[in-house]
């Protein structure tokens, strides 16, 4: 018997269209973290989060509107998608205020133990969609690039890093959430946009009251860099690329993908290098050529 598209969905590797746009939003989301460090001394990092959301959802609510796809449909979403949100605003709420203890190498490793999170919580909700041994050693590999990269985590020394560490595991576990609830429920079915906007519409009311409870507050008016960072997150960020993202995960695996996104800290550090000046290890590039190594394991077809 023939398999369903939607079945199909669950464990489609990537095609070279498919792996190229993920590529493309992992430069992206690199570029990101750059992003935030070039706003943060005119907008605090909670209130970046929340401003990006409330102003993404208004964009993708135009397009919306203007390209007639219908936004309130009774579609047995509603529940899923506030819960989408929910996750969605914790993760960032966990990544922000984890940095105020841990620093930003050891925050990099402990949140991209999300695709491992993916990949286990596969098993329970998309069991179809499990991993054989070389796509665990493509996984392992790319971790290892991670590794080599940032450095072994040492102990932490202070409780209150100890503290942070935690907040970037539970991050990542929400990242993880996310990813599955929308891969295993009626989200899939219905367009990116509106998946997109429960996220953002549900988030930020939740991240600006983070914000007002951590005391951020905008002291003085950014500067014109600060804003075009901002604008950079909001438009081309998550009004783009985290829609065409969850497009790709209604229609590929999801452990896939997520595996891809080890690519993202990697970038991270080439942003850095480019337009902050930080320096490069010579690591670098054996870590790259892990992190790619591994991918190529994990996408491979099964027979």
């Amino acid at each position: 018997m023939a398999s369903s598209p939607a079945s199909n969905s669950v464990t489609r590797p990537l095609d070279v269209a498919a792996a190229a746009i993920v590529v493309v939003l992992c430069l992206s989301w690199g570029f990101n973290q750059v992003a935030t460090k070039l706003a943060i001394h005119g907008v605090p990092p909670l209130m970046q989060a929340t401003i990006r959301s409330a102003v993404a959802a208004l964009l993708i609510g135009g397009w919306c509107r203007l390209r007639g796809i219908a936004m309130l449909a009774c579609d047995g979403t509603l529940w899923f998608g506030i819960a989408a949100g929910v996750l969605f605003a914790a993760e960032f709420i966990l990544i922000y205020q984890g940095l105020v203890y841990t620093t930003a190498t050891r925050a990099v490793l402990f949140i991209y133990l999300a695709p491992f999170f993916v990949v286990l919580g596969s098993r329970i909700f998309l069991p179809a969609d499990g991993f054989h041994l070389a796509q665990w050693i493509g996984l392992a590999l790319s971790f290892a690039g991670m590794l080599i990269a940032f450095g072994l985590p040492t102990p932490a020394v202070d409780p209150r890093q100890a503290i942070g560490d935690l907040m970037m595991v539970g991050a990542a576990l929400f990242w993880a959430a996310t990813t599955l609830i929308i891969k295993a429920s009626p989200l899939t079915k219905i367009s990116a946009e509106k998946v997109m906007l429960y996220q953002l519409v549900v988030s930020a009311p939740i991240m600006g009251a983070a914000a007002y409870f951590a005391g951020e507050q905008i002291t003085h008016a950014p500067s014109a860099l600060a804003l075009g960072s901002l604008a950079y997150q909001t438009v081309w960020v998550v009004s783009i690329t985290f829609v065409a993202w969850f497009a790709l995960i209604a229609r590929y695996s999801a452990n896939r993908l997520s595996a891809f996104t080890f690519l993202t800290p990697l970038f991270g550090v080439a942003a850095g290098h480019l337009v902050l000046g930080e320096p490069l290890t010579g690591a670098f590039t054996a870590a790259v050529a892990l992190v790619a190594g591994g991918l190529l394991l994990v996408n491979r077809a099964r027979r």
